[in-house]
């Protein structure tokens, strides 16, 4: 393949949603299968909608998720500036060699005189008001008025747009990598505004531009897009650099976990799970939305799961590094329909990595945490044994601190149905006898722990099956749990008999 160049080229209008992660994820992984340069490029041409420190959190996401660009604001590269507010000037010419190649067109029309178009129209049934190629007859502009005129109202000063000129009675064809052949007729495309009034390209000139002057060679982003690459494609076809247009690949939806829709911060917050990677504070309300990270996933659960919403291996094979993503991913196998975003297969991927994570990677946290919220000192050597005990029973790092209390602290009540159901008159005797065998033990390992436990109450005439549930309440004072013999281990032989004694005095009064 080609010299392949890619670029996520996010808004900082706001936190960078869950989809836009995806969207960056699969413009990476195209470009590393592919040995190719990953960009990243900040669309910050919407001053009215600019947030203070969004760009910041964009970074900041991508660098959490390893999603690491090779050129843009702060790698530099040879293609920049990476910012479109420092790369204005530049598109003022292509705007005004479409204006004099016939391409686009002055506009002079107030908010007031488009308003009252849009009325017109749709007192006439109109369904779909625009600005087009029937309506542009009747406005202010360099089509309708003279060319005295034109240049009178732009030496004045008179605030105008620059609109494309959207050929009459033609279809537009797309070949996109994901839909295949798209087209659209130009009757139902309207004179989209390339330069605002401000002197700021829109969306529109800005991206066709950049992306030609960045060299690159394929446009992987969101299907929301789709309704906008006719317009892209006459851009490029009216600069004259129809022969270098990018493949363009348009990614399905993600969808409500319902598949009612597309998947909103609404939706996300209603059903109860983060859509942010990162917690993020909305500057205007001052409302916080906890982000993926601070619920408790690792960055590569979330971005294996997010491989998985639109595109799959071809295999049978769900879990993946980031590395293996890039060895396997290929553009010919993301889907068309939109995908369901299922949280609970998020939380089986964060809890699949959390069990395939080196404990001593989490034991400095959970050290700190017991300490700081508990008042608990806890040994590093004690944190990793606890982690191993409850690593496959947790979706997230931060409930290893409260699972894991039961090594510190006394049962202070225990599980009514198991007291009901098992505690009769032998077991408090018969886990006596076990309980005293413990005191005679130095150290003790899960093995050994399981071993006497079945000799003891064996030569006493005891099954010890029927007592398993009993010790496990004695001793954590519930009725099911993380491994009951690994338990005694981390406490110790001397403090595991403490425990039960004094639990059997509790159950007994």
């Amino acid at each position: 393949m080609e010299n392949v160049r890619v670029r996520f080229a996010p808004s900082p209008t706001g936190g960078l949603h869950i989809g836009g992660v995806r969207t960056a994820l699969f413009n990476y992984l195209f470009a590393r299968k592919n040995n190719g340069t990953f960009i990243l490029r900040i669309e910050d041409t919407d001053q009215a909608r600019f947030v203070e420190g969004a760009e910041d959190y964009i970074k900041k996401t991508l660098d959490w998720c390893g999603i690491t660009p090779d050129e843009g604001p702060d790698q530099g590269g040879d293609y920049g500036p990476y910012r479109q507010s420092e790369r204005k000037e530049i598109y003022r010419q292509y705007a005004e060699k479409l204006i004099a190649e016939g391409n686009a067109y002055y506009a002079f029309d107030t908010p007031e005189e488009l308003e009252a178009m849009r009325e017109r129209l749709k007192e006439s049934r109109v369904v779909n008001p625009q600005y087009d190629t029937i309506t542009r007859t009747t406005m202010k502009n360099s089509l309708t008025l003279s060319e005295e005129e034109v240049q009178r109202r732009i030496a004045n000063g008179d605030p105008y747009v620059i609109r494309i000129k959207i050929p009459k009675k033609e279809e537009v064809r797309l070949n996109d990598m994901v839909r295949g052949w798209v087209m659209v007729h130009t009757e139902v495309l309207d004179d989209k505004v390339l330069m605002k009034s401000d002197g700021m390209p829109t969306y529109h000139l800005a991206n066709i531009v950049d992306d030609h002057l960045m060299k690159i060679t394929h446009v992987i982003r969101g299907e929301e897009w789709l309704p906008s690459a006719p317009l892209h494609v006459l851009l490029y076809r009216f600069l004259g650099w129809k022969d270098e247009m990018p493949q363009f690949a348009h990614l399905p939806l993600i969808l409500k976990p319902d598949g009612n829709g597309k998947l909103s911060k609404r939706a996300a917050d209603k059903a109860g799970f983060p859509i942010f990677p990162l917690n993020w504070q909305d500057p205007e309300s001052g409302e916080t939305s906890i982000g993926f990270k601070e619920t408790g996933f690792l960055p590569q659960a979330l971005i294996n799961f997010l491989a998985f919403l639109g595109w799959n291996p071809g295999t049978e094979q769900e879990i993946f590094s980031l590395n293996g993503l890039e060895k396997a991913f290929s553009a010919e196998r993301i889907n068309k329909a939109g995908t369901k975003f299922d949280f609970e297969k998020a939380k089986w991927f964060n809890q699949e990595y959390i069990k395939a994570t080196d404990s001593n990677l989490f034991a400095a946290d959970l050290v700190k945490s017991l300490k700081e919220i508990h008042g608990i000192d806890c040994p590093s050597e004690t944190a990793i044994q606890i982690i191993d005990l409850l690593k496959g029973r947790v979706t997230y790092p931060h409930e290893f601190v409260e699972n894991g209390l039961i090594i510190f602290q006394k049962p202070q009540s225990f599980d009514e149905k198991v007291v009901s159901k098992k505690w009769d008159d032998d077991a408090p005797r018969a886990l006596s006898l076990f309980a005293d065998k413990l005191k005679t033990q130095g150290s003790i390992t899960a093995d050994s722990a399981k071993t006497l436990f079945w000799e003891t109450l064996e030569t006493a005439g005891y099954k010890p099956g029927q007592f398993m549930q009993t010790l496990r309440l004695v001793l954590t004072g519930e009725g099911s749990g993380p491994d009951l013999m690994t338990i005694i281990e981390i406490l110790g032989s001397e403090k595991a008999a403490e425990r039960i004694i004094s639990s059997i005095d509790a159950l007994s009064n």
